[in-house]
Order: C-alpha cells, then sequence, then structure tokens
C-alpha cells in the first residue's frame, strides 16, 4: 500500500467515524492543544475531559496560567497522576511567556525544545492547530503502525523506536495533516486496541500483516516485566480541633508540591511517639486507619493510615514547614482548585472528617 493509499484510506474513515467534538477540538488553537496532549499522556480520554475543562475554566490562556501559582495549577492536576506533567506544563507556559512573547512557538525544533513536550507532542501541537507536516507517534500510532508492518519488540528500544518514526514520517501527509494526526490517534483508540482490537471494521485491516498472520495482539512488543518493588509509610493524620496538618513536598520526587500529612518512613507506633514527643505533640489518641496501597510507576506505596488527635500545639509546629486546613474546608469543592492533595489523602481527608463528626456525636 502506497503513502497515498494509506492516507487517504485513514483520512476517508476520519470524515465518516472520527471524533470531532472533544473539548480540546472546540475553539482550536495551540494552547488548548498542548494541553490535552499533556492531559492525555498514558490517560484515557473519559478521565480527562472533566479535568481539561475545570483547567480550561481557570486558565484560559497561556498567560493565565504562566501567571497562576503552582499550588494552584497541581490542585487542578490532583487526581490525574504523573504530577510532573503539571509542574512542567507550568514551568514551560513561564518559559514561553519570556522568551517567546506569549504564544506557543511554531516550529517543530523550538517546540521540542521546551520543558515537558517531547518529538511527538510537538508533532501534535504542529499539525493540528498549526497546519504544519509532522508525523506523531503516541502510544495509539506506536501500536497501530507495529501491528500493521509487524515491527517486533518493545517501542522503548531504540532501533524498534526509530523504525517506526520512519514510518510515520513516511504515512505523514502533506496536506490535511491535523485531520489525520486526529485520525491516526481515533483509530489505535477506538480501534486498533490494545485488547480485542476491532479488525472487522478498521480501514486498513486488508494490508495490515498482524491482522493477516492473526496475530495483533502480540504487537507491539512488551516491555520486558520487572517486579515493582514495594515501600511502606505511616502517614500521620495530626488533627487538632477540626484541623489537619499539611505539608508541601519537594518540587522534585512522588507527589512534588502538593500537600500531604507527614509521613515516616519503617517504624511503629513506638517511633511514631518518640517522633511526636520530639515535636512537642501531646496526643490524645492514636487511631490506626485501613492500610491502603498506592501504586506509581516504578513502585508500591503501602501508606499506614494514623489519626494522631491532638491535645494540644506548640505555636512552632504550626509554623514548621506546613500549615493547618479545616477539614471541612478541605471537603469544599473549592478546595480541590486552591490546595493540590494527592488522591489518598483526598480519600482520607474525607474518611477522616467522617470519623472526627462520628466521633463529636
Amino acid at each position: 500500500m502506497s503513502p497515498e493509499q494509506f492516507q487517504h484510506r485513514v483520512l476517508t474513515w476520519f470524515d465518516q467515524h472520527g471524533r470531532k467534538d472533544l473539548p480540546w477540538q472546540q475553539d482550536l488553537n495551540p494552547y488548548r492543544v498542548w494541553v490535552s496532549e499533556i492531559m492525555l499522556q498514558q490517560t484515557q480520554v473519559s478521565a480527562v475531559i472533566p479535568y481539561f475543562e475545570r483547567f480550561m475554566g481557570s486558565f484560559p490562556t497561556l498567560g493565565d496560567l504562566a501567571a497562576a501559582p503552582l499550588d494552584r495549577v497541581l490542585a487542578h492536576w490532583s487526581g490525574l497522576g504523573y504530577y510532573a506533567r503539571a509542574r512542567n506544563l507550568h514551568k514551560c507556559a513561564q518559559v514561553v511567556v519570556s522568551t517567546h512573547g506569549g504564544a506557543l512557538p511554531e516550529s517543530l525544533e523550538d517546540l521540542i525544545a521546551l520543558p515537558g513536550i517531547g518529538r511527538s507532542t510537538a508533532g501534535a501541537i504542529a499539525s493540528i492547530s498549526m497546519g504544519l507536516r509532522a508525523p506523531i507517534l503516541d502510544g495509539n500510532v506506536k501500536r497501530l503502525l507495529a501491528r500493521l508492518h509487524r515491527v517486533a519488540g518493545w517501542p522503548g528500544q531504540t532501533a524498534v523506536a526509530r523504525e517506526l518514526w520512519q514510518l510515520a514520517e513516511q504515512y505523514t501527509p502533506a496536506t490535511r495533516g491535523g485531520d489525520y494526526t486526529q485520525a491516526m490517534m481515533d483509530l489505535g483508540a477506538t480501534l486498533c486496541t490494545r485488547s480485542n482490537p476491532r479488525c472487522g471494521d478498521c480501514p486498513l485491516a486488508t494490508h495490515c500483516q498482524a491482522h493477516r498472520h492473526g496475530d495483533p495482539q502480540e504487537f507491539p512488543g512488551k516491555k520486558p516485566r520487572r517486579e515493582k518493588p514495594v515501600r511502606s509509610t505511616i502517614m500521620l493524620l495530626l488533627e487538632h480541633s477540626g484541623a489537619l496538618f499539611l505539608q508541601q513536598r519537594p518540587p522534585q520526587g512522588i507527589w512534588g508540591g502538593l500537600w500531604t500529612p507527614p509521613q515516616l518512613d519503617g517504624g511503629g507506633e513506638d517511633e511514631v511517639r518518640q517522633w511526636l514527643g520530639a515535636q512537642g505533640l501531646k496526643i490524645a489518641r492514636l487511631h490506626p486507619l485501613p492500610e491502603l496501597r498506592h501504586t506509581f510507576t516504578h513502585f508500591h506505596l503501602d501508606i499506614s493510615p494514623l489519626w494522631v488527635k491532638l491535645a494540644s500545639v506548640p505555636a512552632q509546629v504550626a509554623e514548621h514547614s506546613g500549615s493547618w486546613y479545616k477539614l471541612r474546608q478541605l471537603n469544599r469543592p473549592r478546595a480541590a482548585q486552591e490546595l493540590g492533595l494527592p488522591a489518598p489523602v483526598v480519600g482520607l481527608v474525607r474518611q477522616l472528617q467522617t470519623l472526627a463528626s462520628q466521633t463529636r456525636g
């Protein structure tokens, strides 16, 4: 199949079946496309839509995003995961304001040079919102091209990625680049899915080598499996007079820039009591909550939440690398727009408020 035939089949299918009513496809501009592409990395469209709409409601322009405090940006990302994306988005917006006059540059090279924008994301921005000819290779397109040509191996390997990029470049048309880019994403997301691909509905099935061999689910090759290590931590839910003590985490590392209760890695109740004593905190009651596991990309984190009802709080604790927040304040809808909390902490805050209310009752 020639590139022209490939493009014709893909675009004809898109005209008839492609998605054209997604939020970021409305009022199309480079900023909206960029934000959507960052949010869609390793995240399903259905999960992204409400986040995108809230994000645009609060930061309608790139300048608004650049001027916003990072805390507020992270709060809008809370629950979406992979928080480095939000930090890079914010940093990138500030770079664009300071070096590009507040508008995303209209060249692939300049886009790729920005924080958090790789080759494929740059290609999507350039093709969809700027009309430039630019190939993309996101997860959906990797899967489609790997099956079409039975490209063996994991796409994370340099040689495999190089071959897939060559194919992406070969098939990308000179015209209707934005529609073609969206069509390739849609084909991968709706037909050429990771499991149970709908080959019978695919406009490329008659030329797909994996379909011909009956093994599309073998492509692309899987990343070599390694058991994720397990880490454990005690999360101290320090509560006093209906308020919870939270600390902002360092910019780098897990939950970078977000707010969490203090944590103790390792140890037991004796170590907890020692730590509390060292802070000058007097305990009214210790109440363990059910353990939970949160999974990151590279490891599992087993969290042992411990509700620590405090009898008194020295003044210096309130000023030491953290702040007190009323539980009822944290549970209000606007709290998610004002303070960045990881998903497990959001759940624990709700649980704690319920327990505190029952105790008072």
